[in-house]
């Protein structure tokens, strides 16, 4: 097995209101969870689909890739030394080590793990 699991892809989206309406209504999806009028969970099946305002995206305007992986630090690092970039982290955020990246093609990603509780 992988030790890395991808659990969510971020999309862009400037009326998180009309957002979740359009993907609950045209798709099915529940609501998960929500921050405010900045970010909103909804259940996709296997995959969370998130939808998110430039506060809070971590690429406007680009769909994100995000993987959970217990080493966060270790895979910003192999991203950068196989000719991906790194575009912030890694850093602790209020509930998770977070790194954002590029892969080598530009391709948006979010490696995360939870902080210890």
């Amino acid at each position: 097995m992988s030790e890395f699991d991808v659990r969510m892809i971020v999309l862009s989206t400037d009326d998180l209101d009309e957002s979740i309406q359009f993907y609950g209504d045209t798709l099915g999806m529940p609501l998960k969870f929500r921050d405010g009028a900045h970010f909103a969970a909804l259940d996709g099946g296997s995959v969370t689909l998130a939808l998110a305002t430039a506060v809070d995206h971590p690429l406007p305007g680009k769909v994100v890739v995000g993987i959970k992986t217990a080493d966060v630090d270790a895979a910003a690092k192999a991203i950068e030394d196989s000719g991906g970039a790194i575009v912030k982290g890694p850093y602790n955020d209020a509930h998770e080590r977070r790194a954002v990246v590029y892969d080598n093609k530009g391709n948006g990603l979010v490696f995360y793990s939870p902080l210890p509780r």
